[in-house]
């Protein structure tokens, strides 16, 4: 797997996102308080919300506009509500964000 080089870790706030826009759609970068890295879909299947504008909290995110939680190691939603929201490739490495290139280059 090819790695292209999108950030530096100190870009993104303890518990905070980055909105990386591709060819896909947008992407949403989670960095959590213990310095771990998410990348999933920025659009929250029950009503289109910016995930990155929810509340990070462990390996979790809480959308804005309806408090639906996703896992984001899985991408599936926590509780009663079902859905999924598609995760991606991500490493920290020397502290550089790199996210998979074939989601840089996919077509829409």
């Amino acid at each position: 797997m090819t790695m292209i080089d999108i950030a530096a870790l100190s870009d993104i706030p303890p518990q905070g996102a980055r909105v990386v826009r591709t060819p896909h759609g947008c992407v949403a970068i989670f960095r959590t308080a213990d310095d771990r890295v998410f990348a999933l879909d920025d659009r929250c299947p029950h009503k289109g919300g910016p995930l990155s504008e929810g509340i990070v909290h462990g390996t979790q995110v809480t959308c804005p506009l309806h408090n639906w939680v996703f896992d984001m190691q899985t991408g599936l939603a926590q509780g009663a509500d079902k859905g999924t929201v598609a995760t991606y490739p991500v490493r920290v490495q020397e502290g550089r964000i790199l996210l998979d290139i074939r989601l840089i280059r996919r077509a829409a």
